[in-house]
């Protein structure tokens, strides 16, 4: 604050020199005394007397004595103007002094219509109550923060790591914050610093999952996941971490996983607790929604899909060499993602491979939750399941999955040319 009213000063003194130092700049005069005035009258009359009598005597005309006499007149006045020059300049002080009050008054005016002493005054404040609202959001002392005293908080936490320098203590409490006012995009970028800092943090690991689901997207979903099991290898009962991931369960219409993170999260409280009623409530709807899926979902062999592989004889010779073989199945109508992958490297064909629901890839997506399916088999050279220009591949027509056992043959009968193929 200092600082900012001392450049004020600073300023103010140079604009009042520049007002001022016009009125006392003056010119150089020489010096006149009244003698030599005097002198000067006295022979400018004289001269008159004798252009009066070369007039009177003839020897020059009128119009020559008109000339001379005001030729003599202006030459006395510019040799007198010195000293009438003294005599007219006026009092420079009171100049000056209007100058700098004008001044000071059209630039107060100004300042008070457009200027930001108001902001200025409460970011000073902020960062002067930067501890009593650390001390009141972190420990939960005193009253909770305003949604003003918030966006004080944040500008206080942001000026100290500005002058301070990175503190991942900072930078996940200004992310908290951010969450607290709404603004996400701001809350992961501070989270971001904080795990840059401190990479097993927890605590910043489960804020931060918080705020991926908000964002709701199936990537920050999927990345709020992650962070939350990390959390829960080293931290197994975090309590946060298993209650955030019943709720990204329960959005993916995961029931089964859904209810037994918080059945974990149920036996964790005691029946005092406001919150075990409504976490009680949800498990039975959980089981009611498990009941009607189990009542719904297309009936599937008990050990999936018996599908045997094969290769046309016209492509023996170009399996590349340390091939890998999948064996997947889709959703005939639906999501492309494949319900059940099998992987094999080391493989001679023709071989027989199981398909079920262990071997889903995602645990909403299983073939126990479709009716039709459509079984891949593809020979890859990068051992990647991804569509390549020279892979060899073989697909079914549609199967309509049914109670009893199936088994399924796909022939690999073609060469793929193009991705788009």
């Amino acid at each position: 604050m200092m600082q900012m009213w001392g450049m004020f000063a600073l300023l103010t003194v140079l604009a009042g020199l520049f007002v001022v130092m016009p009125f006392f700049r003056r010119d150089k005069l020489v010096a006149v005394d009244h003698d030599a005035n005097a002198e000067r009258i006295d022979i400018y009359q004289q001269r008159l007397q004798e252009l009066a009598e070369e007039l009177a005597n003839q020897r020059i005309d009128q119009s020559s004595h008109d000339e001379s006499v005001l030729e003599l007149k202006r030459r006395l006045l510019n040799e007198l103007s010195p000293e009438r020059t003294l005599d007219t300049r006026g009092n420079n002080l009171v100049l000056a002094a209007t100058g700098v009050a004008f001044l000071l008054v059209v630039s107060a005016v100004f300042y008070s219509f457009t200027g930001s002493q108001k902001q200025i005054a409460d970011w000073y404040k902020a960062v002067d109550m930067l501890p009593e609202y650390g001390q009141r959001a972190v420990m939960q002392t005193g009253e909770p923060l305003s949604p003003n005293e918030l966006q004080a908080f944040a500008l206080g936490l942001r000026t100290k790591l500005a002058n301070s320098g990175d503190d991942a203590v900072a930078w996940m409490l200004l992310g908290r914050v951010a969450m607290s006012l709404n603004d996400f995009e701001m809350a992961m970028q501070a989270f971001d610093k904080a795990l840059a800092m401190q990479p097993n943090n927890s605590n910043v690991k489960v804020s931060y999952a918080q705020a991926l689901l908000v964002e709701g997207s199936e990537n920050a979903m999927n990345r709020a996941a992650r962070m939350l099991s990390q959390v829960l290898q080293s931290e197994p009962r975090n309590i946060d971490a298993i209650s955030l991931l019943a709720l990204i369960a329960y959005e993916r219409q995961d029931w089964k996983e859904s209810k037994a993170a918080f059945e974990v999260l149920l036996a964790s409280m005691t029946q005092d607790d406001p919150r075990y009623a409504m976490i009680k409530q949800r498990i039975a709807d959980l089981d009611d929604k498990l009941s009607t899926a189990q009542a719904t979902q297309p009936a599937m062999p008990a050990d999936g899909l018996q599908v045997s592989v094969t290769l046309a004889d016209e492509l023996k010779d170009k399996i590349p060499e340390n091939a890998t073989l999948f064996v997947f199945a889709k959703a005939a109508e639906g999501p492309p993602m494949p319900l059940a992958v099998a992987k094999l490297t080391d493989f001679n064909l023709p071989l027989s491979v199981n398909l079920d629901d262990s071997m889903a890839m995602m645990p909403n997506l299983k073939m126990s939750g479709f009716k039709e399916v459509v079984v891949t088999a593809r020979i890859s050279a990068d051992g990647n399941v991804g569509l390549q220009s020279g892979e060899l591949e073989g697909v079914t027509q549609t199967i309509t999955l049914t109670p009893e056992a199936q088994q399924v043959a796909v022939t690999i009968s073609r060469v793929i040319t193009s991705t788009g193929s």
